[in-house]
């Protein structure tokens, strides 16, 4: 898979917790990456959500997509 194909892959999933409602709650860099904690901000009415997601971002571009995230939202 190509570095944007990755990327891409990658930016879908956080975009798709973040219309679920979750929030960057923490991050924690290392060499292989960053871990990326979500978590749900509302509840959810159809049932039973884990309040925390967890997603391991290697690419830089998504790094720097998901910083831009926690930028705007302060």
């Amino acid at each position: 898979m190509s570095s944007y194909q990755e990327f891409m892959a990658e930016r879908e999933k956080i975009d798709f917790l973040i219309e679920q409602g979750y929030q960057i709650k923490a991050v924690a860099e290392n060499l292989s990456g960053a871990f990326v904690e979500f978590e749900l901000l509302t509840p959810d009415s159809a049932g039973y959500k884990e309040p925390v997601e967890r997603l391991h971002i290697l690419t830089a571009d998504a790094r720097k997509y998901f910083s831009s995230i926690i930028l705007s939202n302060q």
